[in-house]
Parts: C-alpha cells; sequence; structure tokens
C-alpha cells in the first residue's frame, strides 16, 4: 500500500523560503493497514531509544507559573517566570484566560483532520521545498530515522501569511476554531514577551519594538498513533524550537512529551487546560544564553493515540537577532552568539534532521562559523 505523503502539484518554493523535507510515508496509515509491526525505518539506534522507567526524572515537576498574577505584574510571578526560564526552559501556564470551550474546539478540529481519509488529507499534502502543509518537517535523507508522528503545519498570522491551499477549509469548522484559537494564543504570547523584555532589562514594548511589531506565528498539529513497541520508536526526535518561543496544548489523558533536565528525560504531566511554554533558540541568543532552549521528544505508547498542538512564535525573516546590550557584560557575560539575520538561522535549522541542540553552534562565536 503506498501512503507516501507528498504533493503531486506545485514544486515552488514556499512562501517562507525556510526549507526542504523530503516526503514520507503517513505513519497513520501504515498502521491502520498493520498496527501490530514495527517498519525498520522508524526503530531508533539503541542509544536514542527512550528509555522507559521510574526513576528520579519521573518524580521531577517543570515550573507552573499562573497567568493571572503575571498579566497584574505581580513580583512574585514575574521572578517565578525568570526562574522557569533560567533553570528549565520549560514552564506550564495556569489561569491563561482563554475559555476551555476554545481549546475543546480547537482539539476536535485537529482530531477531525486525522480522522480523514488519507486521499483526502493529502490535498493538503506539503511540496518536497515546502515546510507548510501535511507531512512530516526535517526529512533530509532516505536513510535517516523517521519519526511515529504526522503533522499538518500552517502559517496563522500575520494574517496575509496564510496560504489557504494548506487549510482543510471543506472540514467543517476547522477554519473557524483555528483563527480563534490562533488569536487567543497571540494574546497570551503577547504578554508573555512583554515579561520577558522586561527581565531582559527592556521596557515592556522593547522586544516588539526590536522585532519591528507582533512576534509571527505558525500552527503545528501533531498526530502520534499507538505503537506495538513504544521502546523503539520516537513520536518526536529530540530538538529544541527555532523560535521566540513555543506554547503547547497537550492532550490531557496522555503523556507524552519530555524534557532534557540536569541530563534526565522528565516527562511533561499535562494539567487540564494548561498550556506548555517552552523558551525557543531566538530568545537563548537574544538574553546571550541567560534562558536556555531545552531539548525535548515525544515518546508513544500502545493504548491511545496523542494529539498535540504547538503554536510557534517568532520574529520576521528579515529580522536581525542577536544578544541584547543589557545582556552583555564583558567581565562577567561576553557576547556568546553573533547576531544573524532570523530567516538565515531558520534555513540552517530546517536543512538538517532534527539533532538535539546541533543546529545552535551555527550562531555562537566560538565556531568557524564566526
Amino acid at each position: 500500500m503506498e501512503v507516501t505523503v507528498e504533493n503531486g502539484g506545485s514544486y515552488e518554493v514556499g512562501k517562507s523560503g525556510w526549507g526542504k523535507s523530503l516526503p514520507v510515508p503517513s505513519i497513520q496509515e501504515i498502521m491502520r493497514s498493520d498496527s501490530q509491526s514495527v517498519p525498520q525505518r522508524y526503530i531508533h539506534e539503541n542509544k536514542d531509544r527512550p528509555i522507559i522507567s521510574e526513576d528520579l526524572a519521573d518524580s521531577l515537576e517543570i515550573p507552573v507559573i499562573d497567568f493571572s498574577f503575571l498579566a497584574k505584574g505581580d513580583e512574585d510571578e514575574v521572578q517565578k517566570l525568570h526562574l522557569a526560564c533560567k533553570d528549565w526552559g520549560f514552564f506550564q501556564v495556569i489561569n491563561h484566560g482563554v475559555k476551555e470551550e476554545i481549546l475543546e474546539k480547537m482539539k476536535a478540529a485537529v482530531a477531525a483532520f486525522f480522522e480523514l481519509p488519507f486521499q483526502e488529507k493529502k490535498k493538503y499534502a506539503k511540496a518536497e521545498n515546502e515546510i507548510e502543509g501535511y507531512g512530516q518537517n526535517f526529512v533530509v535523507s532516505e536513510h535517516q530515522k523517521l519519526d511515529w508522528s504526522d503533522m499538518i503545519y500552517l502559517f496563522t498570522l500575520p494574517p496575509q501569511n496564510r496560504n489557504f491551499k494548506f487549510w482543510p477549509l471543506s472540514l467543517p469548522g476547522f477554519k473557524e476554531a483555528l483563527e480563534e484559537y490562533s488569536r487567543e494564543m497571540q494574546k497570551i504570547a503577547e504578554e508573555l514577551q512583554a515579561n520577558f523584555s522586561v527581565l531582559m532589562g527592556l521596557k515592556r514594548d522593547g522586544l516588539k519594538r526590536l522585532q519591528g511589531g507582533e512576534l509571527k506565528q505558525g500552527i503545528r498539529m501533531n498526530y502520534y498513533p499507538i505503537c506495538s513497541r513504544p521502546d523503539l520508536v520516537l513520536g518526536i526526535s529530540p530538538h529544541s524550537d527555532g523560535t521566540s518561543f513555543t506554547l503547547l496544548m497537550q492532550d490531557d489523558d496522555v503523556t507524552g512529551l519530555q524534557i532534557k533536565h540536569n541530563e534526565a528525560w522528565v516527562p511533561v504531566k499535562p494539567i487540564p487546560n494548561s498550556l506548555v511554554v517552552n523558551i525557543g533558540d531566538a530568545t537563548e541568543i537574544q538574553s546571550n544564553g541567560m534562558y536556555k532552549s531545552i531539548e525535548h521528544r515525544a515518546i508513544t505508547n500502545e493504548k491511545k493515540p496523542r494529539i498535540s498542538i504547538a503554536t510557534f512564535m517568532f520574529p520576521d525573516d528579515e529580522q536581525e537577532i542577536g544578544p541584547l546590550e543589557t545582556m552583555i557584560d564583558d567581565q562577567n557575560h561576553p557576547k556568546l552568539y553573533r547576531n544573524i539575520k532570523y530567516v538565515d538561522y531558520v534555513r540552517e535549522k530546517f536543512s538538517r534532521k532534527m539533532e538535539g541542540k546541533a543546529h545552535t553552534q551555527f550562531a555562537k562565536l566560538h565556531t568557524s562559523n564566526r
């Protein structure tokens, strides 16, 4: 059965020109025809496989930030945010003010998309040299190990960045649910960006002004089928995000996300109706390494498919990113990263498979890219 996700149509470079990714099979479709076997190309090397353990990491909990306090300027909560970004690079946000109904509608819309017949989903497939659409990204070789997931990635804000050929507009309620969810994520992102700005020694609108206006937004919707051997595969390989920061809505019932903390993989246990936020590479660079973008991955399970929705917030392509003057101190905190146009950084990231934080070396001053 041929289930490769590729768009037989145009092969023009996508609007962003960020990069390309080879067409790969749909693991959801493979599992529909044979749910017990694990194709060889998905079996990771021993060193990369998830170790299913009940050790100390399982008892650790990532920080929780109360957004309602943050939005009021509560100094204790701002300090908690600083420590969460510095020590973990990840935190869960509660009391964010987004109605549960909006979150549920978004989850339902994504579930409905992945339940469509494969031939219908294929209409929204990405071409090889586009990163937007249905399929998979970061596949740069016919030999690399594949992740146990399918995804659809869409640019959502500003509205002129939307390419509706990739949107399943015939799916009732999908466009409305995505637009409403996208607006709510933008509101949360604006408040978070204002707080990061203050923490990095600027005024509340400092980062926004430096970056020439609103952060751009893209949303990646992931589907992880069940797997008969979750110890052999990865839902998503270890990586950090090339964003300013990312807002993730997890599945409330299934733990799949793990983050690397003190060299251990820590599961991020879902808090119902919360959002998980992680620092992206652009913020690590701007903060001169004070706030780290952290490696994370997703694992699979035998019992229940899982959906997650990642909202990526990022600067304009032409924006130069580099350590803020307020974060550089020649004596104690010398400049660690070079200034680089955001689009050049992202193209470097998309030119390679997901491999931890290897791509961040591209921006560091001590490398040969100086």
